[in-house]
């Protein structure tokens, strides 16, 4: 005997059948159709990078390093940026260099640079662009270029100098800083054409 019940249930399962594929193949065919056509030759978006120019232009950003020269006094150096020259591999470039000098004596020289040039060959350094030297004793020094060594105190110019210190305002056509052998005292001297304006102390009466 079969009841009717089971005879509805029966019907609803085979129309079930038909209808459900029908609706998903519907709503297959909206998506489709709402979607964006998609061109294959789109070629896929990639930051604008050279790979080719960050490879040549290696380097490495705010580097620094310290060391004590053959006298005893304490060299530090840091910079913006450096990379290796390409055409020697021994010279390396830096922006933004700083040198700080630690002397025996206790007092304290900074250099600071738009740019400088480093020979990891023979341990000298060469300062470039607007070079400022200050030391603790009063000395603000400005000039085109500085040459320096790692190895020993030895600071030179090779063009003119213009600044001030505890005489007064003074300039010069050389400037060489070094130490005495044989005391090891730091020796700061000023050659080639000293102008001096002496400013004489001012009494505190």
């Amino acid at each position: 005997m079969i009841r009717r019940g089971d005879n509805f249930h029966t019907r609803l399962v085979n129309w079930a059948k038909i209808i459900l594929p029908l609706v998903a193949l519907g709503l297959l065919s909206t998506l489709f159709l709402l979607s964006r056509k998609v061109d294959l030759n789109d070629q896929i978006p990639i930051a604008g990078v050279d790979l080719a120019q960050r490879a040549h232009d290696q380097g490495v950003t705010n580097p620094s390093f310290s060391g004590v020269t053959r006298s005893g006094e304490e060299v530090s150096f840091r910079a913006q940026s450096v990379r290796p020259d390409p055409a020697d591999r021994d010279i390396l470039r830096a922006e933004r260099a700083q040198a700080k000098l630690r002397l025996n004596g206790g007092g304290v020289v900074d250099i600071s640079s738009q740019r400088g040039a480093a020979n990891q060959a023979d341990m000298t350094a060469l300062l470039e662009g607007d070079v400022r030297f200050e030391t603790t004793t009063g000395y603000d020094i400005r000039t085109d270029s500085i040459n320096t060594r790692f190895n020993t105190l030895y600071v030179e110019t090779p063009g003119a100098i213009t600044g001030t210190g505890p005489p007064g305002d003074l300039s010069a056509g050389r400037m060489l800083l070094t130490s005495d052998p044989k005391t090891g005292d730091a020796h700061l001297r000023f050659t080639d054409g000293v102008k001096l304006i002496y400013m004489p102390a001012k009494s505190k009466d």
